[in-house]
């Protein structure tokens, strides 16, 4: 069971109509919520127990996956082999795993998007919780295609993603929020592409997803990082 649900929404939770980008506020990336023990209990759990549903990486994203556990480690000022985090847990940096590593540091997952010939695409990632779709079917899909369930993601739209991910500079990241009606009360929540939801039942909860754009400045790669939300409707 991954009903861990928040307390309330955060003040800046404020969704703006797609892509909604802005700035993001220096040193504001990583965040720590009310529910940061019971939520890296459950990353743990999927990690260690359920790696092959989390985790996926493609060669062209080791570079950049070992990169973002660098930029990660000194955004939580890691010096050693080892962090305590503050539920207690002691967690190994291990710098030949950095995906999984980064999966037990900190509530965010991370997906890493490389440049291909026409659009970013996705070349690894740890998602610990998926909102209504898997890794497996998302990784190496460029970002058309892993948007191909929503309907707002036009043509148009996919131009103007395409756009952010190419302009993002380095030392400058973005931030925007999704807001979306739920169901259940799963934050670990895979589904294959197209699953239908039943009719007419009722959405109990409300999830949104803190998501921010950051450039790598050795890889060139952006990581999508997504630290994400739950509260009852």
């Amino acid at each position: 069971m991954s009903e861990i649900l928040h307390d309330s929404m955060p003040a800046d939770a404020v969704s703006h109509p797609l892509p909604g980008t802005r700035p993001l506020a220096a040193g504001d990336w990583l965040r720590r919520d009310e529910r940061f023990a019971e939520q890296m209990a459950l990353r743990d759990d999927l990690v260690l127990h359920r790696r092959e549903d989390v985790i996926a990486l493609r060669p062209e994203g080791e570079a950049p996956a070992r990169e973002v556990l660098e930029v990660v480690c000194q955004e939580l000022r890691i010096n050693g082999d080892t962090y305590d985090r503050p539920d207690g847990v002691t967690v190994t940096i291990d710098k030949t795993d950095p995906l999984a590593t980064l999966g037990r540091l900190c509530q965010e997952d991370f997906a890493i998007m490389v440049a291909g010939e026409v659009e970013h695409w996705l070349a690894g990632g740890v998602i610990c919780f998926p909102s209504r779709w898997t890794l497996a079917q998302k990784i190496g899909r460029p970002l058309t295609a892993i948007h191909t369930p929503v309907e707002a993601y036009d043509d148009g739209m996919a131009k103007r993603v395409q756009r952010l991910f190419d302009c993002v500079r380095v030392g400058q990241p973005l931030v925007r929020w999704n807001n979306l009606s739920y169901l259940v009360g799963d934050l670990h929540n895979p589904k294959p592409e197209f699953t239908p939801e039943p009719p007419g039942e009722p959405r109990l909860f409300r999830r949104r997803e803190r998501q921010i754009l950051v450039r790598l400045p050795e890889t060139d790669a952006v990581v999508f990082s997504i630290h994400t939300y739950l509260v009852r409707a």
